[in-house]
């Protein structure tokens, strides 16, 4: 198949600001300057989801090797106090971090229960690195209704998991389960006695996905003010997201720029219900507005791994890595990518029709035939494929095109050609 070379790559932040009109910063919405940490959930809330298989361990070597090259800070490897699999995967999912010396961090979830968390010292020590401990406990009045608690009983369990915590030698994080929809003086009396008592890491949770943008930078703004008041010095924010309104990745965006310090994901956004933050949307996202600099061409082969190894096939219209997002047949559109690539400019190509630069995240523009596509398309194609476009060969898959209910696949193509 032809390649094109991008002769002009590295001018390519100057060629953005003269060719395209970003209203997206015209107006910078942050003034954002610390780092953004990422904790990938996919190996514990991911596979809560109703429809994920859970993959064997070799396949989560390989999807916690992938999240460490991604340059993500943190993995949630499981909840050892589920029973004995949990246990043992969580095990050897530290070790293999230990042995290979990688750089993401192990944490584990546990409710606010000394058997849950004992669960988690006991694989630290064995292994013998720090395991966060994420332990978390309703905080929304409709839960505690339901479950028949009062505050004092949640300070009680606040109180008792964070001082078993820091005598088991365990960074914790304190997760308020449904805290988008919590009142605030619970809020305050329950992060305040875990970050009293220890507590390092705040996380503030979008449980049942309820959240709105606006309500997010509130409710960060609220914790932040919450923290302070503590006088405890670094202690930092996460935001945990769910996609039951399609609202993760924006919810996420404005964790981001109200001052969270982590955003919680998972891969293709696979977890209970409609799932959590799509961690390889966020990713694309803040690379694309200019938070991070990850190198994210892994990105293809962290979802496709995801994908197989859970059984969840990935829709053909998922945004960056579906099998449409980059491919196009329609006259005009197709037109304006071609000539792009006759110009020898894989950068023009890919941004031309292109919200998201395939080549940012190791993907590529394809060029398909349908009963929409000019005769450029034909051509195109054919030289792509080697293949000498002359005018009978052309005329006769151009015809065949335009009596299609659908595109060509490359295989029917090939069969006109012969």
């Amino acid at each position: 198949m032809a390649q094109f070379d991008d002769g002009i790559t590295e001018a390519g932040d100057d060629r953005a600001r003269d060719l395209i009109h970003d209203w997206n910063v015209v107006e910078a919405r942050s003034s954002r300057t610390k780092p953004i940490e990422f904790d990938d959930e996919t190996l514990r809330d991911g596979l809560q989801s109703p429809s994920v298989v859970d993959p064997p361990i070799d396949k989560k070597f390989e999807i916690l090797r992938l999240m460490d090259r991604l340059g993500i800070h943190t993995a949630n490897v499981g909840l050892p106090g589920a029973g004995p699999r949990a246990v043992e995967d969580v095990t050897r999912l530290c070790q293999l971090i230990v042995d290979e010396k990688l750089s993401i961090v192990p944490n584990c979830a546990a409710q606010t229960h000394e058997n849950d968390i004992r669960a988690v010292a006991e694989i630290s020590q064995k292994i013998g690195i720090p395991i966060e401990c994420c332990t978390f406990i309703g905080s929304s009045p409709i839960r505690q209704y339901t479950e028949d608690w009062t505050l004092e009983q949640m300070l009680d369990h606040t109180r008792v998991a964070s001082d078993l915590c820091r005598q088991e030698g365990l960074p914790q994080m304190y997760v308020t389960e449904d805290t988008t929809r919590a009142a605030p003086e619970t809020l305050k009396a329950l992060y305040t006695t875990a970050i009293e008592h220890g507590a390092r890491r705040a996380c503030v949770c979008d449980t049942v996905g309820h959240a709105t943008p606006s309500g997010v930078t509130t409710l960060i703004h609220f914790i932040q003010e919450i923290v302070s008041d503590t006088g405890v010095e670094d202690v930092k924010i996460d935001w945990h997201g769910h996609r039951d309104r399609d609202l993760d990745v924006i919810n996420s965006i404005a964790a981001v720029e109200a001052g969270a310090d982590r955003i919680h994901g998972t891969a293709i956004g696979i977890g209970e219900r409609c799932g959590n933050t799509s961690m390889d949307l966020l990713l694309v996202n803040l690379k694309l507005m200019g938070f991070i600099d990850n190198d994210l061409t892994l990105l293809p082969e962290y979802v496709r791994t995801v994908s197989e190894s859970c059984e969840i096939p990935l829709p053909r219209n998922y945004p960056v890595f579906g099998p449409d997002a980059f491919e196009t047949a329609t006259g005009v559109h197709a037109a304006a990518v071609i000539k792009a690539f006759r110009k020898n400019d894989t950068w023009l190509a890919n941004r031309v029709y292109s919200g998201v630069p395939a080549d940012e995240f190791g993907l590529s523009q394809k060029i398909s035939i349908g009963p929409m596509s000019g005769r450029s398309n034909v051509v195109f194609w054919l030289e792509q494929h080697s293949i000498e476009p002359t005018e009978e060969i052309v005329s006769k898959i151009f015809d065949h095109a335009k009596q299609a209910d659908r595109l060509l696949s490359d295989a029917e193509i090939m069969q006109l050609t012969r």
